[in-house]
């Protein structure tokens, strides 16, 4: 896994501390990092549905595509 360096404004970083402290004291780079993971999972489900939407190819693995 790489490490990635980020500078954030002192007000963004107080705000993730609280969300991590009402989350039971998670570390605000803990709740940043998955608070990116999550996001990137909603783009990718956006993005495949949006292709699909518009008649794209279903990926590969999905009942369409599945050899039988």
């Amino acid at each position: 896994m790489k490490k990635a360096t980020l500078y954030i404004d002192d007000a963004l970083y107080l705000f993730y501390r609280k969300i991590g402290q009402q989350a039971g004291g998670l570390p605000p780079e803990q709740v940043m990092a998955d608070a990116l993971f999550k996001l990137a999972g909603e783009l990718a489900l956006n993005a495949l549905h949006a292709r699909n939407a518009a008649g794209g190819t279903p990926p590969s693995g999905t009942p369409q595509n599945r050899q039988v």
